[in-house]
């Protein structure tokens, strides 16, 4: 849970406003102001069909200081050609103008259907609306302003002291289909009021993002929109944080802390769920190894339908250890856990293993699957969940 219900951060204000994208009766845009001299970096998806506002957002992002986000949520403009460019640079002009900013300074972030124009007058109508109403106290309407097929908004924070002086971390995550690392279908924004230089900060977003989002996955497909952003205003008065420092430290684990949260709250709310998994692997050659085979069993539509019906079937999770494709794999070193229950030992049914010990563990909301391969020292460990019939119908029915 979070740590706070309002979390702030000097600095960050924000706006929720409706757009009208889709005929649902919420705020569907979000606009987040940015002060001057804040350090901003950002991860994006990899995938080859990256929507426009990925684009337009690499672009903006390497081209200098970031005064504001936009988001709305209900329409992906991805696969939408060069009107899609075009429409989110008109967005852009739209906050730079009623913000008093420069275009380049914005950064846009779209998340809903694919392969269709946004409907631009209405985003473009309301923005003006959208800066008259920026206050920092906005953060929980911004979490539910961003949501898709969220049954929940996802909000987290935490604050460190230093001394005399307390600074914030606060984020807000979507997501909750077509997860999958590199990143996943999300949306994350991140900010302290701390002051982090740029450099550091280009760091952190990647150790911050391996640590959290790129350990999720509810069904193995990657957006064309993902992206996570963190911000760093220098708001609270306190120095730059300094690398070799214990204040940075403290300051870094804040902040990895809050992605975490967020990305196991995106597993907890994956469409249709029942089930939170960790999947850890020890005893691999390399940290590569151990997740290749953790994402191998996190991923398999036969191991998660088992996890939804709690039918602890262990051969298929020898089955997606097996399709990892781990040269030289020793099947008869393998061991696997249901939490504390070993299913598998040596390759083969452990002894002492009862068919109702392992439905004990499947049958609760969490748990562990551990495969211990004997072949090294890295161990790695990823989130996931389980596959239910709602699953199904969520995404048969997504564009009606």
């Amino acid at each position: 849970m979070p740590e706070n219900s309002t979390p702030q951060v000097a600095g960050i204000r924000l706006a929720s406003v409706r757009a009208g994208i889709k005929e649902w009766q919420r705020n569907d845009l979000l606009l987040v102001e940015i002060p001057p001299g804040s350090s901003v970096a950002a991860t994006f998806t990899r995938n080859t069909f990256c929507a426009a506002p990925v684009t337009v957002a690499k672009e903006h992002l390497a081209a200098g200081e970031v005064r504001a986000l936009l988001v709305n949520a209900g329409n992906a403009n991805a696969a939408t050609g060069e009107r899609g460019i075009a429409d989110c640079r008109a967005c852009c002009e739209a906050v730079a103008e009623a913000m008093d900013i420069r275009a380049a300074q914005v950064l846009p972030f779209s998340t809903g259907v694919i392969g269709e124009h946004l409907p631009l007058q209405k985003l473009i109508g309301a923005i003006p609306a959208a800066a008259d109403a920026l206050e920092v106290d906005g953060w929980e309407d911004a979490a539910r302003t961003i949501m898709t097929t969220d049954t929940r908004a996802k909000i987290a924070s935490r604050t460190v002291r230093f001394g005399d002086e307390t600074v914030s971390v606060a984020g807000i995550a979507k997501g909750a289909g077509m997860i999958q690392p590199n990143m996943a279908t999300m949306l994350a924004y991140v900010a302290t009021d701390a002051a982090i230089r740029q450099p550091l900060l280009d760091e952190l977003v990647q150790e911050a993002v391996g640590a959290s989002f790129n350990r999720i996955s509810v069904d193995g497909d990657t957006s064309t929109n993902d992206a996570c952003v963190l911000i760093a205003t220098g708001s609270a008065g306190h120095h730059p944080a300094d690398a070799r420092g214990e204040e940075y430290q403290q300051l870094k684990q804040a902040i990895i802390d809050v992605h975490i949260e967020l990305a196991q709250a995106i597993v907890r709310d994956g469409e249709g769920a029942t089930k939170f998994v960790t999947v850890q692997v020890d005893g691999a050659a390399s940290s590569e190894e151990a997740l290749r085979v953790a994402f191998e069993v996190g991923e398999s539509p036969l191991v998660k339908t088992a996890m939804y019906a709690s039918d602890p079937n262990w051969g298929r999770l020898v089955m997606a250890v097996g399709n990892a494709g781990i040269e030289g794999l020793d099947p008869a070193q393998v061991d696997i856990y249901l939490d504390d229950v070993q299913v598998v030992e040596a390759g083969g049914r452990a002894a002492g293993y009862t068919e109702e010990a392992g439905q004990a563990v499947f049958g609760q909301p969490e748990f562990t699957v551990r495969v211990a391969l004997g072949r090294g020292d890295c161990r790695e460990h990823i989130w996931t969940c389980d596959f239910s019939h709602e699953y199904v119908t969520i995404n048969a029915e997504y564009r009606t």
